[in-house]
């Protein structure tokens, strides 16, 4: 039998770091990791035969379960037909529609292949309608790796952005404004010194790579109000929410309450149903700034891929409330048994919950985590030895503790279980946890 460490070893050779996404290596929590060979409904494999109760979920995509029956027939329809044609084809339609259904503010729809690519065409179609250069970011909310928005804050109100990462050079990110998130004031203050040059305000639905960090109540709701009052676009990033909190994201769970629509959507994860794909949507009149109607140029030669859009219309259609009912159930259950498994264990923490999108942060109960800066102080050392206990107990959990945790349809009352006997013996080894250093 190969192990998962000669696995490992073999991809190191030809792969930096072994992988091909930075956080699948484990670097942030230790040891080797697992080579998954097969998934279905809340459970993976890897390579040594071993079972996983999953909560990774492919990073959001999973929303009915691994291998859904009816979007494993709605690819291999789809492949029985051809694997893309370089033109246009039905499918496309078909899936906008839906999309359009459930966001009525997603009036026109394009298809491109990654959440980074939707939310890069964004900043650009922003910048294009509105003859402005200036885009603000909130420290914290990631919006795919391109170039302008991998900016890190910098002190004081707000500041012009630093590049986060090496090959990033500070031109490239000296039109991004990054301030903290939930600060209304900086908001405010931004939108006062360079409120003439400001394209767009892009946010996250619900930020969750910093772990899950909620907006406050009616936080959206001004940056929708304060981008229209100075003529620059909302761009929502639901690339992670869409179509997961509930049947029409975190726009459905608070702008549709609240009477809001923000210019611009992104989407991603769910709408392809574990296949690459992802969206950009919004109003009219600034989609069809976008080529061929319009100056702002994108093309894709995957965008609106026969066997990805047959995938995600079918996770669409078997989206149904029962299935949002269930998650939410589901989560609500695991949620509150690691609660109770962390306070039994005397280990301070708060559970940072959206809908059913949620994750965990030690150390955090004085304050909460509300921003960025707070979610880096947190106890961060008892993540990795919490995480393996849990590994060993045959629960996959998100290798870092600035992920979320999904859950699925799949996920019944025998999978509930397995994680919820296993928390007491992680929520010990967290408690034992030492900083390193």
């Amino acid at each position: 039998m190969t192990t998962n460490q000669q696995l490992f070893d073999a991809a190191s050779d030809v792969m930096p770091g072994g992988v091909n996404s930075p956080v699948r290596a484990f670097g942030s929590v230790g040891g080797t990791p697992a080579f998954m060979v097969s998934a279905e409904g809340p459970r993976l494999t890897d390579a040594e035969g071993k079972e996983y109760v999953d909560l990774v979920g492919s990073w959001g995509p999973a929303l009915l379960g691994h291998k859904h029956p009816a979007v494993i027939d709605a690819v291999h329809a789809a492949v029985d037909s051809g694997l893309g044609f370089g033109a246009s084809h039905p499918s496309e339609t078909r899936l906008a529609e839906l999309v359009r259904s459930r966001v009525p503010g997603a009036e026109m729809i394009r298809m491109v292949s990654t959440g980074t690519e939707a939310t890069m065409t964004a900043v650009r179609l922003a910048r294009g309608a509105t003859g402005r250069k200036l885009v603000v970011k909130f420290a914290g909310c990631y919006h795919g790796h391109s170039d302008g928005l991998l900016a890190a804050a910098g002190s004081g109100v707000a500041t012009l952005g630093l590049p986060g990462t090496a090959g990033v050079t500070e031109a490239q990110t000296s039109e991004t404004i990054v301030i903290g998130y939930n600060d209304r004031a900086a908001l405010e203050q931004v939108f006062a010194d360079h409120g003439g040059d400001i394209a767009a305000v892009i946010t996250e639905g619900v930020p969750a790579n910093m772990g899950v960090v909620p907006p406050q109540e009616g936080f959206n709701a001004f940056i929708r109000e304060i981008t229209q009052k100075h003529g620059a676009l909302m761009i929502f990033d639901e690339v992670m929410t869409g179509f997961r909190i509930t049947e029409a994201g975190q726009w459905g769970a608070s702008g549709r309450q609240e009477g809001w629509t923000p210019d611009l959507f992104t989407f991603g994860k769910v709408i392809g149903g574990g296949m690459p794909t992802a969206a950009l949507a919004g109003r009219r009149e600034i989609m069809e700034h976008l080529a061929p109607t319009g100056p702002v140029y994108h093309a894709g030669t995957l965008s609106g891929n026969p066997v990805a859009m047959a995938a995600g219309a079918a996770t669409l259609e078997h989206a149904t409330a029962e299935v949002y009912q269930h998650i939410d159930s589901a989560a609500e259950a695991v949620a509150t048994g690691l609660g109770e498994a962390l306070d039994a264990a005397g280990v301070d923490h708060t559970i940072q919950k959206a809908g059913s999108l949620f994750s965990l942060a030690f150390g955090t109960s004085a304050t909460g985590v509300h921003d960025y800066a707070q979610a880096g102080a947190q106890e961060a050392f008892r993540y990795g030895p919490f995480f393996h206990a849990m590994l060993e107990a045959g629960v996959f959990l998100p290798p870092s503790v600035f992920e979320a945790w999904f859950l699925s349809a799949a996920h019944d009352d025998a999978a509930v279980e397995q994680i919820l006997q296993a928390l007491p013996r992680a929520a010990r080894a967290a408690a034992a946890a030492q900083p390193q250093g």
